[in-house]
């Protein structure tokens, strides 16, 4: 586990240029010692016979998994990836499955632990060997010590100016990170804070308005083709007069980190740093007295943040046009749309209607499976859930093939929206977070946000208005095409939404409302 299971991270120091350095090899010395001690006083906590086999097993498994993951797409292993790990569903694991995993889960872990589990094991008094336990913790920290103090000078420098390393050291990374998805919220007290119970519309007379907020899956504000990308990805967008905020930035690097903190009050370093969760956007504008309603189309689902108002998953559907293979796809959304609104209680609908549309997006890395084949235009694409193993060109196709899908179902959103003749109807669009495609042989996303590329957290934030929308709001979108440029982020998305369908609320900040420059009235 610490020699063959840290081939990332041997692989992170040559290439960082620390193993050539003067005393590099002490530094790898050190690390891979560092790791087979800690390990070892592990162990001998749990070397008892009926722990010792299994935990082993697991260690190793958790090893190989580990490492395969790490080398194949570059991640590293903190709190947020077990987090997005443990509310992975089967399908999104299935994705990930390759040959070479099952093969480096064949070498890496099963044929070790059938060698373990032959050897035998010698039986002693408890009193022994709990003291031989002890005896072996403390002669594996004692060595952990002992290695820090024989090379701390290349060692700290290096944790210092390369703080990703820590997150490479397999699997205690694992392990360390475990603990944190389990254990770290536990300060966050769950008793929900109020928000917004003095919310109220402010808008009089006129139309209600209807509001749809798609929060798209890992898209990349630079593969939008009206965003200034070099690729027509986005012809429907194009022709349906919208505004594109090019500067957006997301609250985190995942799906679990950003969805919850990007409909949260707090903004992003106070989410972070939150002693008591608070309610959500969601529960603003049903205290306000609009109709809520989220649709899923991810396994994964909401990540809480639909917990206390209407919702409904789609992505286990049957339709055998949108659901091709057990997958849905994000057409779904729109489904039987009109029947979901009219379900809602008719004295909300008749104050305004929120829908939230949760994509599956471009979620990789089977790129290829999230679109139609009537909207695979760039070819040939890669199909292959090892990403390295595809040429650029092929994954960028297969990346853009998801945006081009994607600007259909906006397309389709708000032609649907146009037909709303009862309301002043409006689209935005919010991606939760970017993704990497190969740059710097990093793929995916989930990265520390602080070690993150910005293709990671750069995201699209587009936004679609009717023509009594913003009217009645007073909002251009001539404006918001000016301001294209302005620096924006998830903290505003709250305060944003509740600007646009006229929510007045104590929680409501006017300066990150990202439309408020834009009101005319």
């Amino acid at each position: 586990m610490a020699t063959a299971g840290n081939a990332p991270l041997w692989r992170e120091l040559q290439g960082l240029g620390l193993l050539q350095a003067h005393g590099g090899w002490l530094l790898a010395i050190t690390l891979g010692g560092m790791v087979a001690a800690a390990l070892f006083a592990l162990l001998s906590l749990a070397t008892w016979r009926p722990l010792l086999k299994p935990l082993i097993a697991v260690l190793l498994f958790v090893s190989a998994l580990g490492a395969y993951y790490m080398w194949t797409f570059h991640i590293v292993i903190d709190g947020a990836m077990a987090t997005n790990t443990l509310q992975t569903d089967w399908r999104e694991v299935k994705g990930l499955l390759t040959w070479r995993l099952v093969l480096v889960l064949l070498l890496g872990a099963a044929l070790p632990t059938w060698l373990l589990w032959r050897v035998p094991l010698l039986h002693r008094p408890w009193r022994q060997q709990a003291w031989r336990n002890a005896l072996g913790t403390f002669a594996g920290l004692a060595a952990v010590i002992a290695l820090v103090l024989l090379s701390f000078q290349p060692l700290a420098s290096t944790m210092r100016n390369h703080k990703e390393i820590r997150y490479l050291l397999n699997p205690l990374n694992a392990l360390w990170a475990t603990g944190q998805a389990a254990f770290a919220g536990r300060h966050v007290q769950r008793e929900l804070l109020p928000v917004g119970r003095d919310a109220k519309l402010l808008a009089a007379g006129g139309k209600p308005r209807m509001l749809v907020l798609v929060l798209g899956e890992t898209g990349r504000s630079g593969n939008f083709g009206i965003n200034g990308y070099d690729r027509d990805t986005t012809p429907e967008l194009a022709r349906a007069d919208v505004a594109s905020f090019r500067n957006a930035w997301s609250c985190g690097t995942s799906t679990a980190a950003s969805v919850p903190c990007m409909f949260s009050p707090l903004g992003r370093d106070a989410f972070l740093a939150r002693e008591r969760d608070t309610e959500d956007l969601l529960d603003v504008l049903q205290h306000a007295g609009l109709a809520v309603l989220w649709i899923d189309n991810q396994p994964g689902g909401c990540k809480g943040v639909c917990d206390r108002v209407p919702n409904v998953n789609t992505s286990q559907l049957k339709d055998p046009l949108l659901c091709p293979d057990g997958e849905c796809r994000d057409e779904i959304l729109l489904a039987g749309l009109d029947d979901r609104v009219a379900s809602l209680p008719a004295e909300r609908r008749r104050n305004g209607v929120v829908l939230v549309m949760h994509q599956m997006g471009s979620h990789g890395p089977a790129y290829a499976q999230r679109t139609p084949a009537a909207f695979k235009r760039f070819l040939p694409e890669c199909t292959s859930n090892h990403l390295p193993d595809c040429e650029p060109a092929t994954l960028r196709n297969a990346y853009d093939n998801t945006i081009a899908y994607t600007d259909h179902v906006l397309g389709a959103t708000i032609r649907w929206l146009q037909q709303r003749a009862d309301y002043d109807t409006a689209m935005l669009y919010v991606a939760d977070h970017g993704e990497s495609l190969g740059e710097n042989n990093l793929y995916l996303h989930g990265l520390p946000y602080a070690l993150a590329p910005d293709v990671q957290k750069h995201v699209p934030w587009i936004t679609w208005l009717s023509p009594g929308f913003e009217q009645a709001s007073g909002v251009a979108t001539s404006c918001l095409r000016r301001n294209a440029q302005v620096h924006v982020t998830h903290d505003a998305l709250f305060h944003s939404v509740l600007g646009l369908m006229q929510v007045g609320t104590s929680a409501y900040r006017r300066p990150l409302d990202a439309y408020a420059g834009c009101q005319q009235h």
